[in-house]
């Protein structure tokens, strides 16, 4: 398996940063982008691919796939991105092999969308030689090092938007890595790139 290109640690505060980062990350998607989500259970999956969907400007209403395993949300004409690509949403949890992921047959939709799969290491690289992970941890009883993207560096959440949380916790701080693979993903997005880079670590004797 390829090095990632890079990497890059941010730490969120909120749920609604979660969601805010994930919109300014899917402004500057294309067609044909994969991005595989990593984390464990309300690590806040569902709230960032809330936030590409927003982005991206297509059709509101993402929730987590788990019992149909796709479930695709069509671009918006009259959203911020008309003729932009549709968003495919894949939960591979129950999936044991790449065999598996090609039996749902997402190469008809990865040219013309934008395919994000939740649990997908492992099972999806051969898709693409490309790809965008991204790490989601809770922090939970601790801190772990990283940027404090807040609210001013990442947006704040729309009036009226309603988020579907993973977690009745949906304000705890979590640690966000994402890592960028294949020549699509040579540097990091605009979206992470604007953001200040994380402190450097004092030397000791």
């Amino acid at each position: 398996m390829s090095e990632a290109a890079w990497e890059r640690t941010l730490t969120v505060g909120t749920a609604g940063q979660t969601h805010a980062l994930a919109a300014a990350l899917g402004a500057g998607l294309q067609a044909g982008d994969l991005l595989v989500l990593t984390g464990e259970l309300g690590a806040g999956k569902t709230t960032f691919t809330q936030g590409l969907g927003e982005g991206l400007g297509v059709r509101a209403g993402i929730i987590s796939p788990t019992f149909v395993l796709v479930r695709i949300h069509p671009n918006r004409p009259d959203g911020p991105r008309p003729g932009g690509p549709d968003l495919v949403h894949v939960d591979a949890y129950r999936l044991e092999s790449a065999s598996e992921i090609d039996d749902i047959d997402l190469e008809n939709t990865m040219d013309s969308s934008v395919t994000v799969v939740e649990w997908g290491r492992g099972r999806v690289e051969h898709l693409s030689e490309s790809r965008l992970e991204v790490d989601l941890h809770r922090q939970l009883g601790g801190t772990q090092a990283g940027t404090q993207a807040d609210a001013q560096n990442v947006g704040s959440q729309p009036a009226g938007v309603v988020l579907d949380f993973d977690t009745d916790d949906a304000d705890e701080p979590r640690t966000v890595v994402f890592r960028g693979f294949g020549p699509r993903w040579a540097e990091p997005p605009a979206a992470l790139a604007a953001l200040p880079s994380p402190p450097a670590t004092p030397e000791t004797d």
